[in-house]
């Protein structure tokens, strides 16, 4: 990837997971869990969400992360319900922003300046890569490994069924999907098809806004 690109990712990687994190940080908040909040991470300053290996990988790779969230589930009223519901906020931000940016260079498209200048048509085109880079936060936080959002799903009851098995799968699910990144991006191997189902939903969501006309 060269500096150009690099420069384009930046702002959405920052973005994207900035209000990834705080999606978390206030859905606890809502739900009665004041932790994340005296941690100071309801806030969309990134310098509190931002971990700089997740950043890295997001720049370098395509996928990536942020610092965690922390919450108390025993403060929670519902706890299995309200630890799916937080830990879905997270992706679900990042479908809202892609869908945002998508139909901001939609309504641009439509201008005169915007579909008839370079410069425009420039614009046009980088919203639609943070729309796309959006969504592939949004995929990839839904893998069903540790520590991705998508396993919270059933880590919740698992580890009242078999705690023992739930820290083993936090143990060994960090450096089995920073293996797989890694692999995919030195090798250009597709062991997740992450890419084709980004472009799959990128494809439908272009589609849906008829961007065409």
């Amino acid at each position: 990837m060269d500096f150009t690109e690099t420069i384009k990712i930046i702002p959405a990687a920052v973005i994207g997971l900035t209000v990834h994190e705080f999606a978390h940080a206030y859905t606890a908040y809502r739900l009665g869990d004041t932790t994340a909040k005296d941690e100071g991470r309801v806030t969309l300053n990134p310098l509190k969400h931002i971990d700089w290996l997740g950043f890295f990988l997001i720049i370098m790779a395509g996928f990536g992360w942020a610092k965690p969230v922390s919450f108390n589930p025993d403060n929670l009223k519902k706890r299995h319900r309200d630890e799916i519901l937080i830990s879905i906020a997270g992706p679900l931000s990042n479908f809202a922003l892609a869908l945002l940016f998508f139909l901001i260079a939609r309504g641009l498209y439509f201008t005169t300046f915007f579909n008839s200048t370079e410069t425009g048509l420039a614009i046009i085109n980088l919203l639609g890569l943070w729309g796309v880079i959006n969504l592939g936060l949004f995929v990839f936080n839904l893998i069903p490994l540790p520590p991705l959002d998508g396993s919270h799903v059933y880590l919740t009851y698992l580890k009242d069924i078999n705690p023992r098995l739930m820290t083993h799968l936090y143990t060994y699910g960090t450096g089995a999907l920073l293996f797989v990144i890694l692999a995919e991006n030195k090798f250009h191997l597709n062991i997740l098809h992450l890419s084709d189902m980004i472009s799959s939903l990128t494809s439908t969501i272009l589609r849906l806004l008829a961007f065409n006309g």
